[in-house]
């Protein structure tokens, strides 16, 4: 632990938030069949990391890991396994994770990654190993990209993979599709000759199809993952990861593995008046996001949210609804392209207050795919913005 840690809070109550993308989801669009396996596999990942953050001792840090992984790992969700495909049919992988405390770093993000079977694994690996002299060959990079960190991860006896894990059905279909939809005379010479050279990377050889890489009409997959969690310690860890943009530009760079902009997790001592007298109380934040990334890079979402609770003295719900609820600057920063799709998006969050803690989120699009334990310990599944997790869809009723 770090020298600047502040004084450990007694008898906080565990808690859990995930959410598994959020987007244009709206009931008229996406049948019962489309999100009724989201909501099936949200509780069953909640549960199973509801079970990690009870026993003794658990983490924040090591939950949060566990969850996420866990999202990585299920073939529906736009991370990890079932990650969307660059324009020229490749995969680039981000996870992040942060902590309010405990590491020196605090933050970890790793982006660009093809042969890393659990990127959030990395991204905790970076983190912990901070605490090394030499970072464990990372040093004290926060951010790192590309071939080497996942030299890095072999080294480290991280999990690794070929490209073709990767694959899904489902996935490779919204590649073409989105290739299809673009403007085939703009095709740059340039991305003929990446495609080329990277069309056995992915082991899948699209050579002799006629979709070309065109047009600059990418869309928003509902599917990034996030996990946000408060341990009985005080401490909370948000973990984050994406396979990114569907047909978003190879080397594009979005807000999930971005510190500040798809992330955050910040603790500071305040000073709240009881009875007329000041009292210094613990103030403990995280947040993990989902949208449009180039929107949250442009407002550095996450620590635009954090500053507004710390230094505007609102509530973290509040100052998510500033940021990302309906008519919030996430949707005036679009202006014009607001829902086609920038500026889209979501955050999930949990507030630790003394010894008080909330779990929020809130959206400014169709829905959210989210699960998560109330303060009454009620589990919650949810996916569109009008809900509340614990009435069941009537439509999710008749397919029962």
């Amino acid at each position: 632990t770090t020298n600047n840690m502040l004084p450990i809070a007694k008898s906080i109550k565990p808690r859990i938030i995930i959410h598994g993308g959020a987007g244009a989801i709206t009931r008229g669009v996406y049948p019962h069949d489309t999100y009724g396996p989201y909501r099936k596999s949200l509780r069953r990942i909640i549960r199973l990391a509801s079970d990690e953050l009870t026993k003794p001792g658990a983490t924040a840090l090591d939950v949060a890991t566990y969850t996420v992984a866990l999202l990585e790992d299920d073939p529906i969700f736009n991370a990890g396994k079932g990650s969307v495909y660059t324009r020229i049919g490749t995969l680039e992988l981000d996870a992040s994770v942060m902590v309010s405390r405990g590491y020196h770093k605090r933050a970890s993000g790793c982006m660009l990654l093809q042969h890393v079977k659990n990127p959030v694994k990395l991204a905790r690996e970076i983190l912990i190993r901070g605490e090394e002299e030499d970072g464990g060959g990372a040093q004290s990079h926060i951010l790192m990209a590309g071939p080497y960190i996942e030299q890095l991860a072999r080294r480290w006896g991280l999990e690794m993979v070929e490209p073709p894990y990767f694959w899904t059905e489902n996935r490779w279909e919204q590649h073409r599709y989105g290739l299809e939809r673009g403007i085939k005379e703009t095709t740059s010479e340039n991305m003929h000759m990446a495609k080329k050279a990277n069309r056995s990377s992915n082991g899948i050889d699209n050579s002799d199809s006629d979709l070309e890489p065109s047009g600059f009409s990418d869309f928003l997959p509902k599917g990034t993952v996030g996990c946000v969690v408060l341990d009985s310690f005080g401490t909370i860890c948000s973990a984050t990861s994406t396979g990114g943009l569907t047909n978003k530009l190879p080397g594009r760079i979005g807000d999930t593995a971005t510190m500040g902009a798809g992330y955050w997790a910040e603790e500071w001592i305040e000073e709240i008046k009881v009875d007329d007298s000041e009292k210094h109380v613990k103030r403990v934040i995280g947040l993990s996001g989902t949208g449009h990334g180039d929107s949250f890079l442009r407002l550095c979402a996450a620590r635009t949210i954090a500053a507004l609770s710390r230094f505007s003295n609102l509530s973290l719900k509040d100052a998510i609804a500033r940021i990302a609820g309906p008519s919030g600057e996430l949707e005036h920063v679009a202006g014009d392209r607001f829902m086609n799709p920038d500026g889209q998006g979501g955050f999930i969050g949990i507030e630790l207050i003394g010894e008080e803690s909330k779990v929020v989120y809130d959206m400014n699009c169709g829905g959210m795919f989210r699960a998560w334990f109330d303060e009454e310990g009620r589990e919650r599944v949810a996916v569109f913005n009008d809900e509340n997790g614990l009435e069941e869809e009537a439509s999710e009723e008749n397919h029962s």
